[in-house]
């Protein structure tokens, strides 16, 4: 199937049905074997806070959330989860929070250059939401490497249901593109099966990953977390999920893109299934685990009572049963060290 030929209502077609599930998931496959192999890359996911002055509509964490005990980790917190996870073989270390003024760019920096310095053979991706062009660029210079970023939605007023009105998909977007001008490795992705979301929309989400061509690209079902305006709404669906994983493999040859916790926790076996859909990324938590039932997006998040080695251990057990395995390295996009540095 010749994903990147159809046309906007033929994408819609392939995203309202499960007709061609079967196909979809094995050319997938077969794509991401081609440039991967059976490869999986790890990412250490340290969760630096869950404090967010921001109060999106879907997420556990934002500010309006009077039920969330905070926390937010210090410096040589991240570098403890840091030093253990470079022991048991992580390459690549993800800082990821809300949006906290506490973590001014100084702070980040710091965090950023002494991650670097001690273990100069690993990427650091930040997923701290957005910024300006100073503070992206302050922290490309600190040492790095990527940057996660979802748009979420790519239609205007889809997105405006799903945040405040201070929010803008145009700032979002224009914060994408700013990180790809600065050099970083991008990622983006959306939800899957979010509130009011419709086929049209995750169309509209294809045509903008099209635009950006992000190195990295995240998606998950919506899961819903009970202190949210989305409480009841239905979550989205692990084969609608697939459906989109194997459509943006196609798409999208070469990109890192993750089997998510957010899958696992609909389904037992939801990040085998993510993988054989052609994703090749896991993302084990690296966040000491007397904060990870704090960093609640979503209701019922797996994983948050191991540790770091239990954890990875289990992943790597997952992976190999679905006919992968986990590597050690940096991990980065395919054609990487090629590209003019």
């Amino acid at each position: 199937m010749d994903i990147n030929s159809l046309s906007d209502k033929e994408l819609c077609e392939i995203i309202n049905t499960d007709k061609y599930d079967c196909e979809l998931i094995a050319e997938a496959d077969a794509v991401r074997r081609r440039y991967y192999g059976t490869a999986v890359y790890l990412r250490g996911l340290i969760e630096i806070c869950n404090v967010c002055k921001n109060d999106c509509l879907y997420c556990g964490i934002r500010r309006s959330n009077g039920n969330l005990d905070r926390y937010r980790l210090s410096k040589e917190d991240i570098l403890s989860c840091c030093e253990q996870g470079h022991k048991l073989g992580f390459r690549t270390f993800v800082l990821q929070g809300g949006e906290d003024p506490y973590y001014t760019d100084e702070v980040i920096c710091g965090i950023v250059s002494e991650i670097k310095e001690r273990f100069p053979d690993c990427a650091v991706t930040l997923s701290l939401g957005e910024k300006g062009r100073e503070s992206y660029a302050a922290f490309r210079a600190a040492g790095a490497d990527r940057y996660l970023l979802r748009h979420e939605t790519a239609d205007d007023a889809h997105y405006s249901r799903l945040h405040p009105a201070v929010m803008s998909l145009a700032h979002r977007k224009s914060c994408l593109f700013t990180l790809k001008e600065l050099g970083y490795q991008v990622g983006s992705g959306f939800m899957v099966g979010s509130p009011y979301q419709t086929a049209d929309n995750l169309v509209e989400d294809l045509r903008f990953l099209q635009e950006l061509r992000p190195d990295m690209i995240g998606i998950g079902p919506f899961i819903p977390h009970k202190d949210t305006p989305f409480r009841d709404f239905p979550g989205g669906t692990l084969e609608l999920t697939l459906r989109m994983v194997a459509i943006l493999r196609l798409m999208f040859p070469t990109a890192l893109i993750p089997s998510t916790t957010a899958l696992g926790t609909i389904h037992p076996l939801g990040r085998e299934l993510g993988l054989k859909a052609g994703a090749n990324v896991v993302m084990p938590n690296l966040s000491p685990v007397r904060v990870r039932k704090l960093y609640e997006l979503y209701d019922n998040k797996i994983c948050t009572g191991e540790e770091a080695a239990e954890c990875k251990g289990c992943l790597e057990r997952r992976v190999q049963s679905a006919g992968y395995e986990i590597v050690s390295a940096r991990g980065d996009v395919y054609g990487f060290d090629s590209k003019p540095q």
